[in-house]
């Protein structure tokens, strides 16, 4: 196992991994969480971050039998588990189906072999596929994820790597710019001068664009900035993030947004794995820390996160959690720009707006 060196996501490399151990803080934290939201209907849950495909079956089995214990579930329940082509077995996929996982979600990330070497990957094309097929006949619901804008890509070349990929998809693809992120090595590298063969403004736009229209004319469009779907197949969990609704953080590096007693609260986490398991071994509490969110930095959230959607915002939630609405002279400019679409009290980015969605933002936030 290693990380990639494009990745700013919280990952750590371990020879060996104490399952039962890491069962034991798992369940503390779902009992410590579930006292506090007693009642509520729990309508996703989501294996996410490092490689949770490397986790053993009876200890998602385990997890999900907590979970159901704890909350009320939705009859619908998407439960989603991310993995590696590195990773995969039939066996252990069949373990995790067993155990309630109804949606996998894969790093194949190119079907390029040697821009897979480029990016750090372990696996090949050959292996991507043949995980993805183990992972298709297994779960009704199978998602991979792609990156483009990488170093000497040309517009042929992704517009027929893109191809193949929507040719290969189930029902949901993700498909993500390479941004060359700080702390990682490819920001060193790149600090160095040593990153060569990037698109420049340009080119990435072009890329992105293609990216919008090869994937509406396979009919899976884009509901959110790096997501695309077929219809009522989007991924529910993360469109909770982006719809600003509430969601517990359990396990190293996790964040979490909880309404307690009228309170909306932030929540993270330790983000090095033994640091959190030790302090859930200690205290009884993964929290690093949970901080109350005043009214205005909701509203703010609610704006970066919502208008990632093609759905966009209600601007009366915005104004409600604001205390004040949005300033009608910089969305009058906006929609002269066609970069937003103002319909009734909703308000959403163009497809030319969520491409420069930053720049969207700086404007319609407060200074």
């Amino acid at each position: 196992m290693a990380k990639c060196p494009y990745c700013d996501f919280n990952s750590h490399v371990a020879a060996s991994i104490d399952q039962n151990r890491w069962m034991r803080a798992y369940l503390s934290e779902i009992d410590r969480i579930g006292a506090e939201t007693q009642g509520r209907v729990l309508n996703t849950v989501f294996f996410g971050g490092g490689t949770p495909s490397l986790m053993q079956p009876e200890l998602v089995a385990a997890i999900m039998d907590r979970v159901r214990a704890t909350w009320p579930t939705a009859n619908d329940m998407e439960v989603t588990l991310e993995a590696n082509p590195t990773s995969v077995e039939a066996g252990r996929f069949r373990g995790y189906r067993d155990a309630g996982v109804n949606r996998v979600s894969m790093g194949v990330q190119a079907l390029n072999d040697d821009d897979l070497r480029r990016l750090g990957r372990l696996h090949s094309v050959a292996e991507a596929r043949a995980a993805f097929d183990i992972a298709r006949t297994t779960f009704d619901r199978v998602s991979f994820d792609m990156i483009y804008a990488r170093q000497d890509q040309t517009y042929d070349a992704w517009k027929a790597e893109l191809t193949e990929a929507l040719s290969m998809a189930v029902d949901h693809l993700s498909l993500y710019q390479l941004t060359i992120e700080e702390g990682t090595a490819f920001g060193d590298r790149y600090a160095r001068g040593k990153l060569r063969g990037l698109p420049d403004e340009d080119s990435a736009g072009d890329l992105y664009f293609l990216t919008q229209d090869l994937c509406e004319k396979a009919g899976m469009p884009a509901y959110e900035v790096s997501n695309h779907a077929q219809s009522g197949s989007e991924s529910r969990h993360n469109t909770i993030y982006w719809r600003y609704g509430d969601y517990a953080g359990i396990g190293p590096g996790a964040h979490g947004r909880l309404t307690l007693n009228g309170q909306r609260y932030a929540t993270d986490t330790d983000l090095a794995p033994t640091r959190w398991l030790t302090q859930v071994e200690s205290t009884g509490n993964g929290d690093r820390s949970r901080t109350a969110l005043e009214g205005v930095d909701q509203a703010g959230e609610y704006l970066m996160m919502g208008l990632r959607l093609s759905d966009g915002i209600s601007m009366s939630r915005y104004a409600a959690l604001a205390g004040q609405p949005l300033n009608d002279n910089k969305i009058n400019m906006l929609q002269d720009l066609e970069m937003i679409q103002v319909l009734g009290d909703t308000l959403k980015t163009t497809p030319n707006g969520r491409a420069v969605l930053n720049a969207v933002l700086r404007d319609l936030l407060p200074d």
